[in-house]
């Protein structure tokens, strides 16, 4: 703690314990604090490929699955920066993770290029390729 939040004054001495947390009380103008939650926090950039993951068409669980990001938390991120994810019945995305190598050796196939999009995105050390098919009629 460095500062009193109401004044941001130095001056402050310890007051209690309340909740188990440490509480203070500030010399300059006697607003009562505690110190901030320490809560654990994921680092922005899987909240970012989650994001990604999701507005690429899987589902939560699968985000879940493959990032190792609890899916409550996925949709909690979805909720708060409001993403919305467009619909289209007729394709479905379909996954892979492969290493460079087998990236590579994918590619070199010429049946690997044809058809709807592909999206290949870094996981880490390994990469993720995203295919978008049709639905059968």
């Amino acid at each position: 703690m460095e500062s009193c939040p109401n004044c941001s004054s130095t001056a402050f001495t310890k007051a209690g314990i309340i909740k188990e947390r440490q509480r203070y009380k500030c010399k300059s103008c006697g607003y009562y604090f505690t110190v901030p939650k320490l809560g654990k926090r994921i680092d922005d950039y899987f909240v970012n490929k989650a994001l990604q993951l999701y507005l690429e068409g899987l589902t939560y669980r699968e985000i879940e699955r493959i990032l190792g990001v609890s899916h409550v938390s996925v949709m909690n991120w979805v909720r708060k920066y409001n993403i919305k994810r467009p619909y289209n019945s007729k394709y479905h995305p379909t996954y892979k993770i492969l290493n460079h190598t087998e990236l590579q050796k994918y590619f070199q196939n010429p049946k690997n290029l044809k058809g709807a999009g592909q999206l290949v995105t870094e996981l880490g050390d390994k990469f993720m390729l995203i295919k978008w098919d049709r639905f059968k009629d």
